[in-house]
């Protein structure tokens, strides 16, 4: 093994769980502190009980809303613009029937 080149190695690195739970194990960090372990994941613990802080039901919840909001944006925006060029093109039509040379022979 070359020296110099790797990374300390911590034989007691103390790692926090946030249920409260702490354990000793090896790693080349001297703290870790981790949001789930073994004492209070679901798998080992037998509990059902939901994990998700803010997480991925709420962002996803968040997300659709967003875009049906910006759905609903576009399709006013595009009936707009249809009735817009619906009424110039009325408009314009009616202007077109009274100065045509049909209409005039008539």
């Amino acid at each position: 093994m070359k020296s110099g080149i790797h990374p300390k190695y911590y034989d007691d690195c103390q790692v926090t769980c946030t249920c409260g739970n702490k354990f000793s194990t090896g790693s080349t960090l001297p703290k870790i502190e981790v949001e789930i372990c073994s004492a209070c994941h679901p798998l080992f613990t037998g509990e059902m009980k939901y994990i998700d802080t803010k997480g991925r039901i709420e962002r996803f919840r968040e997300k659709q809303e967003r875009g049906q909001a910006y759905q609903k944006k576009i399709h006013a925006k595009k009936k707009q613009a249809k009735e817009t060029l619906s009424f110039s093109q009325v408009s314009s039509h009616s202007k077109k029937k009274k100065n045509s040379p049909s209409s005039a022979k008539k």
